[in-house]
This record gives C-alpha cells, sequence and structure tokens, in this order.
C-alpha cells in the first residue's frame, strides 16, 4: 500500500520534534486567532458583546472537549499502528475515529439547539442584552459544531501519521477567511449589515466550513496521505472500545475541565459583565504559552507513539527531555512578559481603565504558574504517545476540580475577593505541573513495564470485569 506518513523511529529526534512542532502549534495559533479576533473586533462595541461570547464560548470548549475522544484515538492509535508497520490497522482507526466525530458532534448540535436558554441561563447574567446576544452565538456555533468538531479529529489523523504542516495551511486558511469577515459581519459594509456578536458568530461559522470542506477535499477525496477505503468501512467494535479508552480520560478531564471553568465563569459573574470580560481575554491571552506547549505535547505524542510502537524506550526518553527544555524556555520567557507588561497586553482588547487594571492582575496572578502549566502539557503529551492516557487525566481532574473549592474559600477573605478565584487557578496548575512530570519520570525509569504507567489505571479495577474487559484493553 502506498503512503506518505513519515517515519519517527529514526533519525534526528530534535528535529522531529520540532517538525512536527511547528506547524502544530501554527494550527493551534490559529485556531486561537479565531477567538481572539473575536474578541478584538467584538472589544470596540464594548465589555457586554465580550461577555456575551464569552459565556457561549465555555460551550463550545466543552464540545471541543469531547471530541477529543476521536482526535487522540486517532493520534495514538495511528502512530503506533504505524510504529509497528501495521498500516491496515492504521487505517480502520481513521475510519473509526472519523465516523464517532461526526457521530458526537451532530448529537451535540441537537442537544445544544434545544436547550440553549437553559444554558445560558446557567450563569446567571442580570442583563437581558448579554444573555439575548449569548443565545444567539451558541446557536449559530451549534450549526456548525460538525464542522468544528470534525476538523481536530482530521488534524489527529495527520499528526499520528506525522504530518502535523497540511493541518495548519488548512487552518490558515481557515483564519485568513475569518480575519476578513469578521470585521465585515460584525460592523457592516456595503449591502452587509451590522450584526454585532450574530456576525461574529456567522465569520467563524463559514471559516470553519472552509476548513473542513478543505480536508474533506485533501485527505479523503484526493487521499494525500493514502488511500483510505472508506468503502470499506465495517463497524468494529475491538477498535472503538479502543478509541474510546483512549480518549475517554483524556476527553472526560478537558470536558470536567471546561464544566469546572463554567463554575468558576459564575463566580466571577457575580462580580459583573467587566470581571467576566476580563477573564475571557485573560484565558486567550494565557494561551500564547498553552497552545505552543500543546504544540510540542502533540509532536512528542506522535514521536513517542511510533517510537513505543517500536520498542525505542532511549528515543522516548531522550525526546521527554528535549521537551521538556524547550518548555522551561517558553515558560520563563512567557512569565517575563505576564509580569512586565500585562497592562499593555490588555490594553489592545479593552480600553477601559479598570479593565486593563484588572487584566493586569490577572495575568501577573497566572504568571506564578505558566512554567509548571507547560511542565504538564507537555507530559500529557509523552503519557498519549505511550497510550497510558489515565495519569493526566487523574492528576487534571483532581487538581482541576479541586480549583471550584479553592475559589470559593479564597473569595471569602475580603483582600482578595475575584482575586481568590484567579489564584484558585494558577496554584492548582502549579500543582499540576509537579506531580504528573515526577510520575512520568517513574515511567520512564522502568521503560517497557507498564506497571508504573498504570498505577493510575488501578482505580479501574474497581469496575467489574467484563466491562473493565470490554472498555479497558491491554496493549500488545
Amino acid at each position: 500500500m502506498g503512503s506518505k506518513y513519515i517515519d519517527l523511529t529514526n533519525g534526528p529526534i530534535l528535529r522531529h520534534l520540532f517538525r512536527l512542532a511547528i506547524p502544530t502549534i501554527g494550527s493551534s495559533f490559529m485556531q486561537m486567532t479565531y477567538n481572539l479576533t473575536d474578541m478584538l473586533w467584538l472589544g470596540m462595541l464594548g465589555e457586554d458583546a465580550v461577555a456575551a461570547v464569552g459565556v457561549a464560548g465555555f460551550y463550545t470548549w466543552f464540545g471541543i472537549s469531547l471530541l477529543l475522544i476521536t482526535r487522540v484515538g486517532a493520534e495514538v492509535g495511528v502512530s503506533q499502528s504505524l510504529g509497528r508497520k501495521d498500516s491496515a490497522l492504521a487505517l480502520r482507526f481513521v475510519r473509526h475515529a472519523l465516523f464517532w466525530a461526526v457521530l458526537i458532534s451532530a448529537l451535540l448540535a441537537v442537544v445544544v439547539l434545544l436547550f440553549t436558554p437553559v444554558l445560558i441561563g446557567f450563569f446567571g447574567l442580570p442583563s437581558v442584552q448579554v444573555n439575548t446576544d449569548a443565545a444567539s452565538y451558541l446557536r449559530i456555533m451549534a450549526m456548525g459544531f460538525v464542522f468544528s468538531f470534525v476538523n481536530p479529529t482530521f488534524a489527529g489523523i495527520y499528526n499520528g501519521m506525522g504530518n502535523s504542516r497540511s493541518p495548519f495551511w488548512y487552518m490558515t486558511a481557515g483564519v485568513a477567511l475569518n480575519l476578513v469577515l469578521d470585521p465585515l459581519f460584525i460592523f457592516g459594509f456595503g449591502p452587509i449589515p451590522a450584526m454585532g456578536v450574530v456576525g461574529a458568530a456567522w465569520a467563524t461559522f463559514m471559516s470553519q466550513f472552509l476548513v473542513f470542506a478543505i480536508f474533506f477535499y485533501r485527505l479523503i477525496l484526493l487521499e494525500e496521505m493514502m488511500p483510505l477505503y472508506l468503502r470499506k468501512f465495517k463497524f468494529d467494535g475491538g477498535i472503538s472500545r479502543r478509541i474510546f479508552a483512549l480518549g475517554i480520560p483524556v476527553a472526560s478531564e478537558s470536558a470536567l475541565f471546561a464544566v469546572f471553568a463554567i463554575f468558576l465563569a459564575r463566580i466571577v459573574a457575580g462580580f459583573g459583565a467587566v470581571a467576566i470580560a476580563v477573564q475571557s481575554i485573560g484565558a486567550q491571552i494565557e494561551a500564547l504559552s498553552w497552545m505552543t506547549s500543546s504544540g510540542f505535547a502533540t509532536a512528542l505524542g506522535s514521536f513517542t507513539g511510533q517510537n513505543y510502537g517500536a520498542g525505542r524506550w532511549d528515543r522516548i526518553r531522550t525526546g521527554y527531555r528535549y521537551t521538556l527544555l524547550i518548555g522551561t524556555v517558553l515558560g520563563l520567557m512567557v512569565t517575563a512578559l505576564f509580569l512586565l507588561f500585562g497592562k499593555e497586553i490588555f490594553s489592545l482588547f479593552l480600553k477601559d481603565p479598570e479593565s486593563q487594571r484588572l487584566g493586569a492582575i490577572y495575568l501577573y496572578i497566572l504568571a506564578v504558574s505558566q512554567l509548571f502549566m507547560i511542565y504538564e502539557i507537555t507530559t500529557r503529551g509523552a503519557f498519549n504517545g505511550v497510550g497510558q492516557t489515565v495519569p493526566p487525566s487523574l492528576v487534571g481532574i483532581l487538581f482541576t476540580g479541586s480549583r471550584v473549592p479553592l475559589a470559593y474559600l479564597l473569595i471569602s477573605f475580603p483582600a482578595l475577593g475575584l482575586f481568590g478565584v484567579w489564584w484558585a487557578i494558577s496554584l492548582t496548575s502549579v500543582f499540576k505541573g509537579i506531580v504528573l512530570p515526577l510520575w512520568f519520570i517513574l515511567v520512564l525509569r522502568h521503560g517497557g513495564d507498564n506497571r508504573m504507567g498504570h498505577l493510575g489505571s488501578r482505580l479501574i479495577y474497581l469496575i467489574p470485569s467484563r466491562l473493565r474487559q470490554q472498555f479497558f484493553i491491554k496493549k500488545s
């Protein structure tokens, strides 16, 4: 079978990591640009418009988190299969990942469209206009869920094959369209009416559809990586269970992360629309570090996956050390940027002096945890590559979940108030960035011995044996 996948089990390790990471980072920033572009233009309409998109965005985030099931399943399943030189098995992972991605995203769209008023009303925002705009934005985004949520799975397939460059260019096309459509639809031009928040939603919808169309044409119709033989698709329960076993821990942790963020946002909403706007924009700014580190984590996951399939633990250890070193340099740079130029950064988005002051404090507090957050995200990619997705998920759920009670505790101190929420976020990131790397170091020291990597997975043995055998399949 002819194929164009890239062999990561041989050759210079650092070169492989950068060649995979740079396009992946670019793709991540392309995705982030959608949100930043919305925030930049909507910031000109005022804090209420930003708050409306910020509230609706939590549910989009939740949906993307669930679709990590198919993205992670594709990345890990494809990369490990190709590492074992089993392209037929890799193709089965591709077909099933796409099948489940379309089905899950369609179901999510139906649920969101049916319950939009309830979902937006959960935040309890007093402004009728903010609630109305948020509901309108969410409905339009839901109609495009199949496009926007399947795109990451397409990218995961390419990443698993060692090609992160193509998804970058496809994402770039969507961002370019969004950059053009955003101001046209938000403010209007000529025959195009000013649509405000609704215009931002339609711009994102059309841009994501373009990216989906390019992926569909290049991967499925042109078969640019390898022939997919989609007509030969036959449902395989074993492959599906393997995808879900790999993806559910990651997706569950990310989805719960979104749920916890929703509860935190509800706390923040009690301090007014300005506080919500600041936190929404602050999260996008912080993406500077976590998007970059996620790019290296994805690269490390693909690299580790192929070398794990080939039994090359020496290359896995070296690749992890290189990636941690890169993350350290990045973390120190972002920390300095947030500490020294927080107010100047926020002034690009919001013109109100009080908003800028709060934004600078937000970045100052989050600067404390940037290095540790990068360590956690990087190590998550390494765990995914060896097919052990439970440990990072357990660490993430434990410490991210603790943010809500910790936030309630800290805001009770008069000297902290709103800042207590942000300290809860920052401090828990520090703990995650310490615990998870220490856990993976144990895995590296026992390379090839799954007992250390699956230490957290022992909780699974609380599940009845019949169900455990169906959903948690041991790797050969």
